[in-house]
């Protein structure tokens, strides 16, 4: 047997368009970070990844431009994916290193063979020995400790920035499942759209994203709350701070939220009965960052007549799911999609 298999760093990645987060065996995730990539226009060089790189959103100067490669759970620029990836394993190992790691990369369920093969061509590139493609929502079900390998069925919801994921999980595979290209990014863009109409006021991603967390909601508060927001007239042209409340941004998220709402309702439509059955058993399992939302996992309650249960780390279940895959290769292979010859 290779040495490699004994002494090669394994390595899960949730490949999100919001944060990418590598999952190393051993020390668990090393690296959480934006997945957003500043680059020079001239040379293509890279200029900052991740949180450095997110914090020159809308502030860059002519010469550099701060790209988010990934669009709805998928490859949008290859190249600037490649670099990203390239930069975020360095950290886990040494190009040159002698032995090279075994890697577990997470895509959305309802992307193309196109999109996946996009995905393991960029991870491939970055020098790993072998690469698995798990489908999210079977990583966030390992993640979140449900019996996916158990003839029963397992519900999950996995709501991440640039997708939605609902899927019915039994005996290792998805039975059925609905993947929504509308998450935390979507609900962003619907606030900025509502600020927009509503106030005449332009504000950027990171404002949008300020509001969601600290006043957005799927579910009426007992009391109202409300922030202050500052953006651009678009009427003057010149900076103005106004107040919102969070009665405002329920309405202003009402849309996708709804839209997340009927994926699941259309997901169990479609589950066997028999796991259905499980399903009203056991409850949804929720996880991702857009499960935070506040009063979703309530509101869900209510429109499905099921029990919600939230993941313990719904922000990390994904990586910790290809983490806990890498532990037994067999066990991977099962649940694998597409695995790639080795290198």
């Amino acid at each position: 047997m290779p040495l490699g298999k004994f002494f090669a760093k394994n390595i899960g990645i949730d490949l999100g368009t919001t944060n990418t987060l590598v999952y190393e065996k051993k020390n668990g995730i090393i690296v959480n970070e934006p997945s957003v990539v500043a680059i020079r226009k001239d040379t293509g060089a890279i200029v900052a990844v991740g949180e450095e790189a997110k914090k020159m959103v809308g502030r860059t100067p002519e010469s550099i431009e701060a790209i988010r490669p990934m669009k709805d759970g998928v490859v949008a620029y290859f190249d600037v994916t490649r670099k990203m990836l390239r930069h975020l394993v360095s950290r886990v190992y040494r190009r040159r290193a002698l032995f090279k790691p075994r890697v577990v990369i997470c895509v959305p369920s309802g992307v193309t063979e196109v999109e996946k093969r996009a995905v393991q061509d960029a991870i491939n590139q970055t020098g790993v020995r072998e690469s698995y493609l798990l489908e999210e929502s079977v990583a966030a079900a390992i993640g979140a400790d449900l019996p996916v390998e158990e003839p029963s069925g397992s519900m999950i919801v996995d709501i991440g920035g640039g997708t939605s994921e609902v899927a019915v999980i039994s005996l290792g595979g998805i039975v059925t499942s609905e993947m929504l290209r509308v998450g935390g990014d979507e609900m962003d863009e619907a606030i900025i759209r509502y600020i927009k109409k509503t106030y005449g006021l332009m504000i950027g991603e990171r404002t949008a994203e300020k509001i969601k967390i600290e006043v957005g909601g799927a579910y009426p508060r007992p009391e109202s709350k409300k922030v202050e927001i500052r953006g651009r007239d678009l009427v003057t042209g010149l900076p103005r701070v106004l107040s919102v409340n969070s009665r405002e941004i329920e309405e202003a998220l009402a849309e996708p939220v709804a839209s997340i709402l009927e994926t699941i309702k259309a997901t169990l439509e479609r589950t066997p009965p028999e796991l259905a059955a499980d399903v009203k058993d056991k409850g949804i399992m929720m996880t991702g960052g857009g499960s935070l939302l506040q009063g979703l996992d309530k509101l869900v309650a209510e429109k499905t007549g099921i029990p919600v249960l939230m993941a313990e780390n719904p922000l990390n279940s994904v990586a910790l799911g290809a983490g806990k895959a890498l532990e037994d290769i067999n066990f991977l292979k099962r649940v694998a999609i597409l695995p790639d010859k080795k290198i």
